[in-house]
């Protein structure tokens, strides 16, 4: 064992005390710097005309550290088909409307009680508030509502409709006072393949949604919800989905060139596929429904089926489709044409009908070829009473041709 003196003692308790001493000073000295750079943070911004800068100086090694923010000028500027969106838009959206129907129901003890109908799109095109949309979103109706891009909302009635084109007119009474915005009609006849289109609608209930796209076709002949088929319809790719129907299809002027009807589609969603009324139907149909309640269209004064291969083998033709005359009204412009109905009387569908076999067979109309129903009626669209049509009849195994004046 070590033995020391008490002077050894000492000293190394004095130099013990001394380094704890130091070492206790050191530690102090640094947290004192520590807690007096943490106090000496500051955040500032000086703003200069063209840019603010942002110093912040930080407690760790890095001082401080400089971002630069650019500051907006306030300036928005639009690209010449971003302009031409929003000016249509600005335009016409207040002159779409939507639309809801109420309609009557039976329970099980057949009660009739009212329930909810369906829903679309029209287009104010006038300001005594008569409203242009399709007949499919009306159908059936008992009561139409129409809701203005203000939120308010009027019953309205039906003025007028015409299912071979799936258009219908109806009309509400604004308010006095209350100028209604209107949309014109444009020109469908010198749309181009390519062209771009806007509509306007409430799809899903969306109200006046705009959507762009392009004509993608034209002269399409499509067969309608009605089973009826209109030709010369109008195809985009414009996003049209359900509650567009009924809407305006309009041009880069803002003038409605056709009125969105269908889309086509395996999942009932827009698929790119849509298609509208083109503008010169419209035009003559509104015009009609305004001066007489209904479209003046010219007719064939005789009573027609559609033919089938059951039908035909059963009266022994040597042709399958177009359209059996079975009676032409006696005295009628048909007759003098020279259009000849069947003598044989059998029972046809559910035996309460009655059909007369060995007449015509009608084929073209103004060179359109007839093979059914919706076809007939699609050729006869567009013709009003006194108009001359060609008629092709396959009669006694050869075609004739007819020249038949159209009754009212």
């Amino acid at each position: 064992m070590k033995l020391y003196s008490r002077g050894q003692v000492a000293r190394r308790i004095s130099y013990g005390v001394a380094v704890a001493f130091v070492l206790t000073a050191v530690l102090f000295y640094n947290l004192g710097k520590n807690n007096a750079e943490k106090k000496s943070v500051v955040e500032y911004t000086e703003v200069s005309d063209s840019q603010a800068e942002v110093y912040d100086f930080v407690a760790d090694d890095t001082d401080f550290t400089e971002v630069t923010v650019p500051v907006a000028n306030n300036q928005v500027t639009y690209t010449q088909d971003e302009t031409e969106n929003i000016n249509v838009y600005r335009n016409c959206n207040e002159a779409v409307v939507n639309i809801n129907t109420k309609v009557t129901s039976y329970d099980w003890f057949w009660d009739p009680y009212v329930t909810d109908g369906g829903s679309g799109s029209g287009s104010i095109i006038d300001k005594r508030g008569y409203i242009l949309t399709n007949v499919h979103v009306i159908s059936g109706a008992t009561k139409i509502y129409v809701s203005l891009y203000d939120g308010s909302q009027y019953e309205a009635t039906v003025v007028g409709e015409d299912i071979d084109s799936d258009l219908a007119v109806i009309k509400f009474d604004p308010p006095a006072g209350v100028t209604l915005k209107t949309i014109s009609f444009g020109d469908s006849t010198q749309l181009l393949v390519g062209q771009k289109v806007i509509a306007i609608g409430n799809p899903f209930g969306m109200e006046r949604t705009m959507t762009t796209g392009i004509v993608s076709g034209l002269g399409r002949p499509i067969q309608n919800s009605n089973n009826r088929i209109i030709r010369n319809m109008i195809q985009t790719d414009a996003a049209i989905n359900p509650g567009n129907s009924g809407g305006p299809l309009l041009d880069t002027n803002g003038k409605m060139i056709g009125i969105n009807t269908m889309i086509m589609s395996s999942s009932g969603s827009s698929s790119g596929v849509g298609f509208a009324v083109p503008s010169e139907i419209a035009i003559r149909v509104v015009n009609d429904i305004l001066k007489y309640g209904k479209v003046q269209r010219g007719v064939i004064n005789a009573s027609i089926v559609q033919l089938t291969s059951r039908i035909a083998q059963y009266a022994g033709l040597d042709i399958t489709t177009g359209m059996l005359v079975s009676e032409v009204e006696e005295g009628s412009l048909a007759e003098k044409a020279g259009l000849k109905g069947g003598t044989k009387a059998v029972y046809y569908g559910n035996r309460n009908t009655i059909l007369y076999l060995g007449g015509d067979v009608i084929t073209k109309i103004d060179g359109i070829s007839i093979t059914s129903l919706a076809e007939y009626y699609s050729a006869l669209e567009s013709k009003k009473p006194g108009d001359v049509v060609s008629v092709v009849v396959h009669r006694n195994k050869k075609d004739v041709t007819l020249k038949i004046t159209l009754a009212e």
